[in-house]
């Protein structure tokens, strides 16, 4: 009498079974590699705006200081957007017939905010203060990066809860002189005070409890 499955069923079969263990098992691999990747957390994605607006020019050539156009920085949450007023205490002597600042003119003139996109988008659970960072001595940098090297603003660091957390529970070699804290080339030198030092007059006391950020 004829066998109903061939020797060969066997091998198929194992197959099979093989596939379907690991098949969620390397699903759930992906998914872990896409939630770290850059593109899931928009790392070095431009972001249109509706001004072109080169930061390699003011804050690299012309070396403006973040906090003329995000002058709440220090005393607010929010670091601020340029308003139109900003951009033409420049520019209403410099390029003032250039076509790309026509955005920026006719916003001024209607009395509507430039509607600028948010390049760090913190989830709506999350509540994040920059003045509290800034005035300890977290420069703009370390969140930010490079910023007079982007032609458009680009997300240069993760910012998950991982990331925020690992700097919480050891902020010392983040921190910097309060005088250098906008300044993109600064590295310590033999004359500054060591990370340690900062910390204590800067009565840095991070927290890690999850009311700090999420409330």
């Amino acid at each position: 009498m004829a066998w109903i499955f061939t020797p060969r069923a066997n091998t198929v079969a194992r197959v099979v079974a093989a596939g379907l263990l690991t098949t969620p098992a390397l699903g759930a691999l992906g998914l872990w590699t896409y939630a770290r990747s850059p593109l899931a957390q928009n790392l070095r994605q431009p972001v249109a705006q509706p001004v072109q607006f080169d930061h390699r020019h003011h804050a690299g050539d012309e070396a403006i200081d973040c906090r003329y156009c995000h002058s709440t920085v220090e005393v607010s949450s929010s670091a601020g957007y340029p308003s139109q007023a900003t951009c033409l205490g420049c520019h209403a002597q410099v390029w003032n017939q250039s076509p790309l600042l026509e955005p920026v003119r006719q916003s001024y003139f209607a009395d509507r905010p430039i509607p600028w996109s948010r390049v760090h988008d913190l989830p709506d659970f999350v509540y994040f203060n920059h003045a509290i960072h800034v005035n300890k001595g977290v420069g703009c940098v370390t969140c930010h990066g490079r910023v007079d090297l982007m032609p458009s603003i680009q997300q240069a660091q993760p910012l998950t809860m991982g990331w925020c957390l690992d700097c919480h529970r050891d902020p010392a070699p983040n921190l910097r002189p309060l005088d250098t804290l906008t300044s993109m080339r600064w590295r310590p030198g033999p004359e500054d005070p060591r990370p340690e030092e900062l910390a204590r007059r800067y009565d840095v006391q991070p927290r890690t409890n999850c009311t700090t950020c999420h409330r």
